[in-house]
């Protein structure tokens, strides 16, 4: 979506997200960080992360330009699809999200409930790499299995920062 910007009698377009969908995983965590300042930081830095309008401008923006924004940005995280991603895609490598949660293993519980307790805001990534891994089979019904469990989160956690907050926030 476009945004557009008069100043000095000069009108300048700039890019603002189009979807939720835009967000990802990575950002949205920054967007949480910035919950805990002030409104102002809050609103200007949410502005920033998700537009390419310069903090400079953003900060000589109008509080009612501010404010529409911000609202078109609550309605778009308002319309997003909630509903569960069982398989997505990261750099065109398939992950599915653990076909059978009553199956889960001790480990992957322990993990999971770790990075919970130790403050899930700042172990989505882990977490959604503990939920979400490469599809090993997959049948044209639908069916797939992921690889097994390991444990070594490093890398697949890195992956998952590039997952859309929607897709997250649908696993959550």
């Amino acid at each position: 979506m476009k945004v557009k910007i008069k100043k000095k009698g000069k009108t300048k377009e700039f890019k603002l997200i189009n979807s939720w969908s835009d967000v990802t995983l990575e950002r949205w965590l920054k967007l949480i960080e910035f919950q805990s300042g002030s409104k102002t930081k809050e609103a200007e830095e949410t502005i920033a992360a998700l537009s390419d309008i310069p903090k400079q401008l953003i900060n000589q923006l109008s509080l009612k330009d501010v404010a529409v924004i911000m609202e078109k940005i609550s309605e778009l995280q308002a319309e997003q699809n909630s509903s569960l991603k069982r398989i997505i895609e990261i750099e065109g490598v398939e992950y599915g999200f653990m076909p059978d949660l009553n199956e889960i293993t001790l480990g992957e519980y322990a993990d999971l409930e770790t990075f919970i307790k130790n403050g899930i805001e700042e172990h989505l990534p882990e977490v959604m790499a503990v939920l979400y891994r490469p599809v090993t089979e997959k049948t044209d019904s639908g069916v797939y299995t992921i690889e097994k469990y390991g444990g070594d989160l490093t890398i697949r956690a890195e992956q998952m920062k590039k997952m859309t907050a929607e897709q997250v926030q649908s696993a959550l």
